[in-house]
């Protein structure tokens, strides 16, 4: 199939013209910290978020609650690559030549390897990612999806895609990770929920937040049972002693 429209009339092409010249007037500093977060650095920070997110969503009271989460959690990496498995044939059925290939004057800040370029895969790992975090916990998925969209727009700047690309990459990450949750929930949650009730590996799924609470008031109940206990017995015990000595005495 014919790559999408490349011409300077292009509404995409424009805008991708106004993004990337942005490195004309940039420090130099500028370029290296954005080729550092659109290459690596913005995925990093959407990784050690869903580590944070799995860590959160396990302190609970309610084990059914953490599984939930916990199985929406592990849903986001496996989006992703199942996200980037989608965008193989579309990446070859469209056949978009990179952004430098087509176009005079635009700076290409990274090395491309030679593929093409609609869709973008950065955009469509960060967003699957990100959506599939916004199912487990609203908040980190909504910072997740902002750092998607940052990560896209970096893409631009660095020449190696289209707006459409990132567009693109977007929009199948997010229809991948929510058309796909509810079979994946059906499927995860019966496995979260068995490890949560594992005595060597429970803690993965379910952390109580008033777990040491809990134990200090279980032994200090079973102090005070035994007590109890030991006060009964010897009580028993003295009324069995005048009892024996009233029999004597008779």
């Amino acid at each position: 199939m014919a790559g999408l429209e490349t011409t300077g009339s292009n509404p995409d092409v424009g805008l991708l013209y106004d993004i990337n010249g942005l490195t004309a007037t940039a420090p130099d500093w500028v370029d290296r910290v954005v080729t550092v977060a659109g290459e690596y650095g913005l995925i990093l920070a959407l990784v050690l978020l869903t580590v944070w997110t799995w860590w959160r969503v396990r302190r609970t009271d309610c084990r059914e609650e953490a599984a939930g989460a916990v199985a929406a959690v592990v849903w986001a990496p496996l989006a992703a690559g199942i996200a980037l498995l989608v965008n193989i044939p579309i990446r070859g059925f469209v056949g978009r030549p990179s952004p430098a290939e087509q176009h005079r004057g635009i700076e290409e800040l990274v090395a491309v390897r030679g593929d093409f370029s609609f869709v973008s895969d950065h955009a469509t790992l960060a967003m699957a990612l990100a959506v599939g975090l916004f199912i487990a916990h609203r908040r980190a998925g909504l910072a997740g999806i902002a750092l998607a969209v940052l990560l896209g727009f970096s893409r631009v700047y660095l020449g190696v895609h289209y707006p459409t690309d990132v567009i693109g990459g977007l929009a199948l990450g997010t229809a991948v990770a929510l058309l796909l949750s509810p079979l994946a929930s059906a499927l995860l949650t019966p496995l979260t929920k068995l490890i949560a009730r594992s005595a060597k590996v429970g803690r993965l799924v379910w952390s109580p937040k008033g777990t040491r609470d809990e134990a200090g008031s279980v032994e200090q109940e079973q102090g005070r049972e035994r007590q109890e206990d030991g006060v009964r017995q010897e009580s028993g015990a003295v009324g069995v002693s005048r009892r024996r000595d009233r029999d004597l005495a008779a």
